[in-house]
């Protein structure tokens, strides 16, 4: 993308530089962490993990967003790493088969747990919402997108609403997904777990590591 952070492509590559980089910022944001890498990828080191949780935690005026699909690689490091407050913790579940990263999910001292279902290309009838706080749904965009069922959506959106969990709807997505929007019953859904905010703030993207 003429980026030198992406010099390697999509090969993990460590961006040492940036793990300390929101001690920096004084005033409070909300930054997601994984924007174009996933954390817990086999290849990032332990100690690299263990760092970037050091930061978090102490940035705590931040919170911090970490988005995972490797969750047993997740499950098995929660004990070594510090959870701080400011820190919410999910996994991507696009279909009910990978419902088990939201079963590993659970297993963590988060504070926050939220989920991604993005793309969303199955109906979730039976979503285990159990020990989760907030849900992001979204179509897939751009050329061959999969299709994405309204009432796949609303289904989602009543399990919350009955649960009370934050619920947020992201896109319809498709080829043209500006033009389908996010509208959803007539409205937007912008719901976040509040409580957890110090204060509202732009999201940031910032990517320690590339994968």
């Amino acid at each position: 993308m003429g980026s030198p952070r992406y010099r390697n492509g999509f090969k993990v590559t460590l961006q040492e530089d940036l793990v300390e980089l929101p001690l920096q910022w004084k005033q409070a944001k909300v930054i997601f962490v994984n924007s174009m890498s996933d954390l817990f990828h086999k290849n990032v080191p332990s100690d690299f993990i263990v760092k970037v949780f050091d930061t978090m935690k102490r940035a705590h005026w931040h919170t911090f967003q970490v988005l995972t699909k490797r969750s047993d690689r997740l499950v098995s490091l929660a004990p070594y790493l510090p959870w701080p407050e400011n820190l919410w913790m999910g996994v991507s579940a696009e279909t009910p088969r990978y419902f088990f990263r939201v079963h590993d999910l659970a297993r963590v001292p988060a504070a926050v747990r939220f989920l991604s279902l993005e793309p969303l290309l199955a109906p979730m009838p039976r979503l285990p919402l159990r020990s989760i706080d907030w849900v992001i749904v979204g179509g897939e965009s751009g050329p061959g997108a999969r299709r994405n069922e309204s009432a796949w959506v609303q289904q989602i959106q009543k399990q919350c609403e009955d649960r009370e969990i934050a619920f947020f709807f992201k896109q319809w997505g498709g080829v043209h997904k500006k033009a389908a929007g996010r509208l959803l019953n007539g409205r937007t859904y912008d719901e976040m777990p509040t409580p957890r905010l110090r204060q509202k703030s732009p999201v940031l993207s910032l990517t320690p590591v590339q994968a």
